[in-house]
């Protein structure tokens, strides 16, 4: 039976959810023991939107979280609210300034994931997609990941991605696909106006089909003997080299 609620915890996560109100909480657990400086904020923050407190011995938490580093808090949350990528089109057309999209393919760890987003947020991209299927998704492993970006970030699904940068395209979209053996580099691309930059997975990079809709294949110079970097690392280089460029 599938769970009805999520279990955020670790400071950072639950105190950005409560900013971000995305979620609806239906419960914070906070450890005897926890330390009070940065319980009283999640106190204030519980009590301004009357949501329960129960204070409660780490054994709780850590059965909760399964012995993960919850930091003495806990929250009982609904899942993160995600929507799905086709509103991204209508935004797009109706919006006079241009776009900034980032596109997470098949990302299978989740601290990747946590790491991309708050990068996302940081760079000022305007759309995040992910594949709604064998990728990881907006867990609260991710928000923790994320130091608890995730929970101010506006997160899009995918359930055909070649499709949806077809879409793009027609809206005057240009993909730029970031792939070690690219023949533009990154730092001679034009990542200006309205564009997308889709970022492969851990193992694979990204699909061949998915590939063949990109407008442009980017690769990040390098030297030494090691030709690739981390996914998450070469996303940020690439989203900070558009963000340098747009601003």
């Amino acid at each position: 039976m599938k769970e009805k609620n999520d279990i955020l915890f670790g400071f950072h996560s639950v105190y950005e959810a409560l900013k971000a109100r995305k979620r609806k909480f239906y419960k914070i657990f906070i450890s005897k023991k926890r330390s009070p400086k940065r319980a009283e904020k999640i106190e204030a923050l519980a009590r301004e939107r009357k949501i329960q407190i129960e204070y409660s011995d780490s054994e709780l938490l850590d059965r909760m979280t399964n012995f993960s580093k919850h930091q003495g808090l806990v929250a009982r949350t609904s899942f993160y609210p995600v929507q799905k990528a086709a509103e991204v089109m209508t935004m797009i057309s109706e919006s006079e300034s241009p776009c900034f999209i980032l596109i997470i393919e098949n990302i299978e760890d989740p601290h990747n994931l946590g790491a991309l987003i708050r990068t996302a947020l940081c760079a000022g991209i305007d759309y995040i997609l992910i594949p709604k299927d064998r990728s990881a998704g907006p867990s609260s492993t991710v928000s923790r990941s994320s130091a608890g970006a995730m929970e101010h970030a506006d997160i899009y699904t995918i359930t055909n991605t070649a499709s949806i940068l077809r879409s793009l395209k027609e809206s005057g979209v240009w993909i730029s696909g970031l792939d070690a053996d690219g023949e533009t580099s990154l730092f001679d691309a034009d990542l200006t106006g309205n564009i997308a930059l889709v970022i492969g997975g851990e193992h694979k990079g990204i699909r061949p089909v998915v590939k063949k809709e990109c407008d442009f294949l980017l690769s990040i110079p390098n030297q030494g003997n090691i030709n690739s970097l981390n996914a998450s690392v070469a996303g940020g280089i690439a989203m900070y080299e558009a963000f340098r460029q747009r601003t």
